[in-house]
């Protein structure tokens, strides 16, 4: 094929078997299907009452088992042929398990009713269960399914003020609660949620028998349910994110709603797990721990050992399935760093492993490894060496198991003699007005912050001659010209149209990039993600809607990810698209985010090694990933002009070390930064960030992109190393900073070359 043909020409060109198309297909739907019940994490199971035993009868309570949130909202909406509801899902069950259809025809009749009177999925109360209804029910069985739902969508973040309950149950809930579990004597609770809420309404309450973590699970998920109720699926998703008792026990949330205008990070790198699991008394405030998840079957870890291979440890462990039903089981290490002259959570992730499905008796070996390195701590107060990374001297303790709480400590100490400087750093980022921040114990310490003068960056680009021929693009991929000599004959006003976004092409909804025809630059379009490709269903095209992120990061499954990811990459490439903006990697700081379904965890590590994988799996198809949003994108509510305020040790430790972990390892083709500032610098012109940290300290060679529709001014955000502001330049703004020379043209130059070298890597 000629390059460039699919961003040239609309024609789709199938990419199945015998010319099949691949959206949305047969194949791609089971692997929807399968990762959302991978995703799936069972957190209580009285009794074993799950899987039902066959035979058993239920009634389903809750209009979520027909109004089932199969995602966010916003830029996450993928537009798929159909959703199957838990209602549904449980029908195709009818040879195991048999439904009181009346009940749920009722939830039906009122939920299509809501519909028609312009209700939103996820976005209307419980009705009252008539009486009748629930005496009938509970002389047909003795088991009853209670469904709980949630929705959030990009833009607007969730409250607790009693007129959006998002975190506790509401009053209609909880008199459902009540009904259900006066009545019957079985009761399983089903969570169609996108981020963590209250649990302790069922963990604590011996009337619910089982409960289970469905999450938000695409367009199969109700029917991956009842693959898990009925036992064909045994449960093995793990918590990414830690359950607390109440919603002020998680410590970003007496500041979430503070102010529309900033965020104070004031809790600083004891986000989640790292918080609970060592400040004094907040471990009584977890419910359910990071990393936690129950299985029909039963697991045995035996043969632990680690020991040192070069500058890395490398953890060995056998585990064996030791119940009656196959299954899988995650492994999880973790570390302690010795506490000394900075403060250190008890225990940080650093690597893990899932095993294949075990038989009964099975056993499988694992190796799981993580560079010494990964221990060291940002030094931003100079007790060591200001602006480094780390490793204070003492004794580093390595800790296994299938969660935070249940993994041992090991045969294994790592011991360092002597404070050791891993990488020294430059002082990039930092608050001009954080007044305090978190320590270990759990009080604060004061910070003096100072107005910083901000780094300005130089990459040195030197213009090539203007050639004597006209070139165009496909001669630089010939390697008949080079690419400083190809952009040397473009004009400023050709140089400023390759840093704006361009207008759709085929199919496209989010706009595109190049688009220069007189020299054979293509058109080449983006489409949203990141639980799959998203069209506008006018336009004739539906994709696969595959379980959000958080849903995926409980499966601990990186392969899982990387085929999501080639199976993602292969829908944009069939309708000629190039570009899918997915994955999104912000930290999971408080439950209240309305965007934490787009996010995997709380837990940076996890993240980025998930990210990574998933771009792994996008570019394996010549599909470009872009991993966002850089950063800090933690919070909703006046997104575009809220200011993150978070000490320099926070950023790196937390908010930025998933994205260097995906871009070290992953290598994406480009960067969607946020919208938000970051102590007072917009993360779309901030070089600090951009050419300081991403470039220069990580390595960085692809090109960065605005996020849609950003307040940031264009010739800004170009001199940061933003190279393309979307879905549109401002030519103007760039027009009259080169006339006042506050840009240059060598500027412009470095953008719009590391724009084409992306299109150039693109088939």
């Amino acid at each position: 094929m000629e390059k460039w043909a699919r961003a040239n020409y609309t024609p789709c060109l199938p990419l199945g078997d015998n010319r099949s198309l691949i959206t949305g297909s047969e194949a791609h739907i089971q692997l929807a299907r399968k990762a959302a019940a991978e995703g799936i994490v069972l957190l209580k199971n009285k009794n074993n009452l799950l899987p039902f035993a066959k035979g058993t009868k239920v009634a389903i309570f809750g209009c979520g088992q027909i109004d089932y949130v199969k995602g966010g909202g916003g830029s996450g909406v993928v537009h798929a042929l159909y959703t199957r509801n838990i209602y549904q899902g449980l029908k195709l069950k009818a040879d195991h398990v048999e439904v009181f259809d009346a009940l749920s025809l009722y939830y039906q009749n009122y939920v299509e009713e809501q519909y028609k009177n312009g209700a939103k999925i996820g976005l209307f109360e419980e009705p009252e269960v008539p009486n009748t209804l629930l005496l009938q029910a509970k002389d047909f069985a003795n088991t009853a399914i209670i469904v709980i739902r949630r929705y959030s969508s990009e833009a607007s973040d969730r409250k607790n003020d009693g007129t959006d309950d998002y975190f506790y149950l509401s009053d209609a809930e909880k008199a459902m609660l009540e009904a259900v579990t006066d009545s019957f004597e079985n009761v399983v609770v089903l969570l169609n949620v996108g981020a963590m809420i209250d649990t302790t309404w069922f963990a604590y309450n011996d009337a619910v028998s089982s409960a289970v973590m469905l999450w938000q699970g695409g367009m199969e998920g109700g029917l991956a349910a009842a693959d898990v109720l009925v036992g064909e699926v045994t449960p093995s998703g793990k918590l990414v994110d830690t359950c607390a008792k109440t919603f002020d026990d998680y410590p970003s949330s007496e500041g979430f709603h503070e102010s529309a205008d900033y965020v104070k990070y004031t809790e600083d790198i004891f986000v989640g797990y790292r918080y609970f699991e060592t400040v004094p008394g907040k471990k009584e405030c977890v419910v359910y721990p990071f990393g936690y998840g129950l299985s029909y079957t039963t697991f045995a870890l035996s043969k632990v050992a680690a020991c040192q291979n070069a500058d890395r440890i490398i953890v060995s462990v056998t585990v064996t399935n030791t119940g009656r039903i196959s299954g899988k089981e995650v492994v999880q290490v973790y570390f302690s760093a010795p506490s000394g002259k900075l403060d250190k959570p008890a225990r940080e992730l650093c690597g893990f492993a899932k095993t294949k499905e075990l038989v009964p008796g099975e056993s499988e070996e694992l190796y799981i490894s993580f560079a010494i390195n990964d221990m060291a701590s940002l030094d931003d107060c100079g007790m060591i060496s200001k602006s480094a990374y780390v490793l204070e001297k003492g004794e580093y303790h390595i800790y296994v198991g299938t969660d935070i709480r249940s993994a041992k400590e090991i045969d294994y100490t790592y011991v360092l003699e002597v404070d050791t400087i891993i990488e020294q750093l430059h002082p990039y980022m930092t608050p001009e007005r954080l007044d305090k921040r978190m320590k270990a114990d759990g009080t604060y310490e004061i910070l003096e912050c100072k107005p910083v003068e901000r780094a300005v960056f130089d990459w040195g680009y030197k213009c090539a001659d203007k050639p004597e021929r006209m070139y165009r693009l496909v001669d630089v991929a010939e390697g008949k010209a080079d690419l400083d000599t190809f952009i040397a004959q473009l004009t400023d006003e050709e140089l400023i149209h390759l840093l704006g976004g361009q207008p759709n092409h085929g199919v496209a909804g989010t706009s595109g990039m190049g688009s220069l025809e007189k020299y054979g630059i293509p058109p080449v379009m983006t489409t949203d993600g990141p639980a799959g490709v998203r069209v506008n269903p006018r336009k004739g095209v539906y994709a696969t809607a595959f379980p959000v992120a958080t849903a995926l990061a409980c499966s601990w499954n990186l392969e899982l990810l990387e085929e999501i990811g080639r199976a993602g990459a292969l829908e944009t490439k069939e309708n000629n698209m190039q570009i899918w903006l997915t994955p999104a990697l912000n930290i999971h700081r408080s439950p209240l985010c309305g965007r934490n379904f787009e996010y995997y965890s709380e837990d940076p590590f996890l993240s980025g090694k998930m990210a990574a994988a998933m771009v792994n799996g996008i570019q394996s198809q010549n599909i470009v990933a872009v991993p966002k949003h850089f950063a800090c994108n933690n919070k909703e509510t006046n997104r575009k002009n809220s200011d993150s305020i978070v000490s320099e040790r926070a950023l790196r430790e937390i908010y930025l070390k998933g994205f260097e972990i995906c871009v070290k390892e992953a290598k994406p083709k480009m960067i969607m930064t946020a919208y938000n500032l970051i102590n007072g610098v917009r993360a779309s012109e901030n070089a600090e960030m951009l050419d300081g940290i991403l470039r220069s300290e990580w390595g960085y060679k692809g090109m960065v992109t605005t996020d849609w529709l950003t307040l940031g001014e264009h010739w800004k955000e170009a001199k940061a190393g933003n190279d393309i502001k979307m879905p549109r330049g401002n030519n103007d703004n760039l027009r009259e900073a080169l006339e006042e020379g506050t840009l240059s043209r060598e500027e412009l130059c470095v953008c719009a070359k590391r724009i084409l070298e992306m299109i150039l890597w693109l088939e």
